[in-house]
């Protein structure tokens, strides 16, 4: 897990700069057809985190996402985080492999026919097992027993330089992309595939 950052004046973690991102918005308007992927080995089971603790939560949010710069959550004070992660509409899954934790997916379904599958992603020990493609199709099929119209996700190129081909892979489909800027907090460092990136100024 990522170092945690210093915090700001206001309590929060110190912004150190920004980097450029192309951010790529895809979506799903059926209900996949396919038969669910069974699981890539033994061990695996997928369970429900009810009303997560903040450490917790801050433990899979940092870890998965730690490499890819993922920073918005950790931004939140606890008081801002438990708002979110513990709102009944909020569905968060936590992936485990042989009693360890090994991802997480979190669904987002506070608008009315849509859910946003806002955070997706594995422990960074446990990429390239298999296991992504299966927790992205178990994630997918379970999202769509809600009675929904739209399943959507955004992803950038800071984020696994596989992301955007495995949402595609899986059934969603472009509908938008625009260049943005995303935070750098203390201690974060560029991944190696966009190490050459400019950092500005906050």
């Amino acid at each position: 897990m990522p170092d945690t950052p210093a915090q700001d004046a206001t309590g929060r973690p110190k912004v150190v700069g920004r980097v450029q991102a192309t951010v790529s918005y895809l979506e799903m308007l059926e209900r996949p057809v396919s038969a669910p992927l069974q699981p890539p080995a033994e061990g695996c089971e997928i369970v429900k985190a009810i009303r997560p603790t903040v450490a917790f939560y801050r433990f899979l949010y940092g870890t998965v996402g730690g490499p890819w710069l993922w920073w918005s959550r950790r931004y939140l004070r606890d008081e801002e985080l438990v708002a979110i992660i513990h709102d009944e509409k909020v569905d968060i899954r936590v992936l485990w492999v042989h009693g360890v934790p090994a991802g997480f997916v979190e669904f987002d379904g506070r608008e009315d026919g849509e859910v946003e599958l806002a955070f997706f992603g594995l422990m960074p020990e446990f990429i390239g097992r298999g296991l992504g493609r299966y927790l992205l199709d178990w994630s997918v099929h379970h999202a769509w027993r809600r009675p929904i119209r739209r399943l959507w996700v955004h992803t950038c190129d800071l984020d696994h330089p596989r992301a955007l081909a495995g949402y595609e892979n899986a059934g969603f489909s472009l509908f938008d992309r625009e260049q943005s800027y995303e935070n750098l907090l203390e201690n974060m460092t560029l991944p190696q595939h966009v190490a050459d990136r400019i950092i500005e100024a906050p």
